[in-house]
């Protein structure tokens, strides 16, 4: 029986490539650098933020010992006055946990995203629908490691067998993987079936209310 649905957050929930677009270039524009089209953002992220600055500062062939800092903290300072810039909810997706809720399923968010930004934005676009946020966080690894996810099934008593996964990318599949647990990947995110496929997600949707149908038969 499911009892709980830990999400990712960026390009499963949420369409953010606008917003992480326009504040990464923004910062690179700052020091000097052009902007990157909106497109390829969708294989920058998915890391975390100081990853994503490094693949940006790469792409533009700029000098990462030299700039990183210096980007980093102008992108986290300009992103957390304001995470809602350019966000919003994916099509179905508050229909979609409130559905999830009154099946008496809790509802997570584990991500990548600086642990800040990830609140702000869930509070702003998802509200009470979800019950607890998990970003990034200093002495916590990222995914694909289960540090994060270990500590949301420890703080809410979930067992793997009792929670699926759901994400957008390689890394979360991985994550799910890693965390024995059964880990759908969504289409309407940033990456590719081959790429869902290949890090082996137990099922593909191409609709939110599909993750609700899988709830039900689990």
């Amino acid at each position: 029986m499911i009892k709980a649905c830990i999400f990712d957050l960026d390009g499963t929930l949420l369409d953010t490539i606008p917003t992480i677009s326009y504040y990464c270039n923004l910062s690179l524009e700052e020091f000097g650098f052009d902007a990157i089209e909106a497109e390829e953002y969708k294989y920058l992220v998915g890391n975390g933020a100081k990853v994503l600055i490094e693949r940006a500062l790469d792409y533009v062939g700029a000098d990462k010992g030299k700039y990183f800092d210096k980007v980093y903290k102008f992108y986290t300072k300009s992103y957390d006055k304001d995470v809602s810039y350019g966000t919003k909810p994916y099509d179905g997706i508050p229909e979609m946990l409130a559905e999830l809720k009154t099946m008496g399923i809790k509802t997570y968010v584990l991500s990548n995203k600086p642990d800040f930004a990830a609140n702000e934005a869930v509070r702003t676009f998802l509200g009470n629908l979800i019950d607890a946020t998990y970003g990034g966080r200093e002495g916590v690894a990222l995914k694909p490691s289960t540090e994060g996810i270990d500590i949301v099934m420890s703080e809410n008593d979930i067992k793997p067998e009792e929670c699926l996964y759901i994400g957008d990318t390689s890394v979360d599949m991985q994550t799910g993987k890693n965390a024995l647990m059964y880990t759908i990947g969504v289409l309407w995110g940033f990456r590719k079936r081959d790429e869902l496929e290949a890090h082996g997600a137990d099922a593909i949707v191409s609709q939110a209310s599909e993750i609700v149908a899988i709830a039900k038969e689990k």
